[in-house]
């Protein structure tokens, strides 16, 4: 087969093809499509679509809405910069990198954890 020729061919495969989903039918469907111009190929996947009870093409999928996005959008948080910028004021962490330290209330130097101020029963 020349180039032409297979040029040719993807060509009418494709032109049955677009017929045939303008009419509904399935690319399998479109493929049994006979003629030789788009015209003569519309033609013929009307018919096949009526031969088959394919009353029209699917409708498109609705378009999805956009809505609330919560409310991180808008302030400033597009761009990674932005983002690492809005991690470090959340987190506490400054420009080198390191956060604050944290001072425990613990000014009589005593662990909590370590006293023993319950009692359990029989002991």
């Amino acid at each position: 087969m020349t180039p032409e020729e297979e040029r040719d061919a993807a060509l009418t495969e494709l032109a049955r093809l677009r017929a045939g989903l303008a009419a509904g039918l399935t690319p399998e469907q479109s493929a049994r499509l006979v003629g030789t111009t788009s015209e003569e190929l519309a033609a013929d996947a009307q018919t096949l679509a009526a031969q088959f009870g394919v009353a029209a093409p699917p409708a498109p999928p609705a378009p999805r809405s956009g809505g609330d996005r919560g409310p991180d959008v808008g302030n400033g948080a597009e761009t990674v910069s932005g983002g690492a910028e809005r991690y470090r004021q959340r987190h506490g962490i400054d420009e080198d990198g390191r956060r604050p330290e944290r001072r425990q209330d613990n000014s009589d130097g005593r662990n909590p954890f370590a006293e023993r101020t319950y009692t359990t029963n029989g002991r």
